[in-house]
């Protein structure tokens, strides 16, 4: 079967790149800074036979457009090109599931549209996200700008895809990681830097959204690697301020976890979609909030 190609137009004159597969509710995959709709690969072929996948390549990722300056790149744009292919689509709530940079997305479409939200899938979030490790963050993602300038993602793809978040894939799966290796090296460099300076560096940090994140009740399912150390202090404060949220860790494993661990992850996530379309996916029971292992309410039997 031939999958359309097809485009739509942002409100600032972007052409995005997208594919549309399979019938049923929908759900829309959010790609992280390396990865691109080809990362999901794994999850669509499976969740296609009973779901309508949508997958699309963030601006900056050909053959998406390639703003050519880092002021129309940002988190916002990040979150309202979601709007847009959902617009394109004609589709009013779909399920979201976004992996690191993606999963920023997805967090941030669900505080600006939740209305449009069936549950999101919020995989790996978390880098620069802490205040105490914002600053480095900060540096690191011009420095990787730079780099990348400098370099071209031809030439500094080889290098990010071995990042100590990245090893676990390449010794579990080498031939998977070296087609997530090529397919990264295969970035736009100008794309890649642009949005290393324009969203990465530039988003706010989730603890500064205490409020407005402690009041999602859309349900929420938080995935992260064992082994991906930047994103599990994050994954916690997630769990702790979402009443709506839970966390699930895979064990052993980095940051490219829907590759690396495509069946748990794709297990985790349609266990997750069932209990939500069913129903039953509730609010945190605030009696487990105690921190004793007593409950401090008094019962009349």
């Amino acid at each position: 079967m031939e999958v359309p190609v097809t485009i739509c137009t942002t409100s600032d004159g972007i052409n995005l790149y997208y594919e549309d597969i399979g019938d049923g509710l929908p759900i829309i995959f959010i790609h992280e800074f390396a990865g691109d709709y080809r990362s999901w690969a794994p999850q669509v072929q499976y969740f296609s036979r009973n779901y309508r996948c949508i997958t699309f390549n963030a601006r900056g990722y050909p053959p998406s457009d390639i703003p050519r300056t880092p002021t129309m790149y940002s988190q916002n744009l990040a979150r309202d090109d979601v709007k847009c292919i959902m617009e394109a689509t004609k589709i009013e709530e779909a399920h979201l599931v976004g992996l690191s940079m993606g999963a920023f997305s997805a967090l941030h479409f669900s505080l600006k549209y939740p209305n449009n939200v069936l549950s999101q899938v919020v995989a790996g979030c978390g880098y620069g996200a802490d205040i105490e490790s914002q600053n480095q963050f900060k540096k690191e993602a011009i420095s990787v700008a730079d780099q990348i300038d400098a370099e071209t993602m031809e030439s500094f793809g080889k290098a990010y895809a071995l990042g100590p978040t990245r090893v676990q894939f390449q010794n579990k799966d080498p031939k998977g990681w070296k087609l997530f290796e090529s397919q990264l090296r295969e970035h736009s460099s100008l794309g890649s830097s642009n949005t290393m300076r324009g969203v990465q560096h530039k988003r706010p940090s989730l603890f500064n959204l205490r409020k407005e994140l402690s009041e999602i009740t859309i349900p929420t399912l938080i995935i992260n690697g064992d082994e991906d150390d930047p994103c599990l202090k994050v994954g916690s404060y997630l769990k702790k301020i979402i009443p709506s949220s839970a966390l699930s860790l895979l064990p052993r494993t980095g940051h490219t976890s829907n590759l690396e661990e495509p069946s748990l992850f794709n297990q985790f996530c349609e266990t997750f979609f069932h209990q939500v379309e069913c129903g039953r996916w509730s609010l945190r029971d605030t009696r487990s909030l105690d921190r004793g292992i007593i409950s401090s309410q008094s019962y009349n039997e």
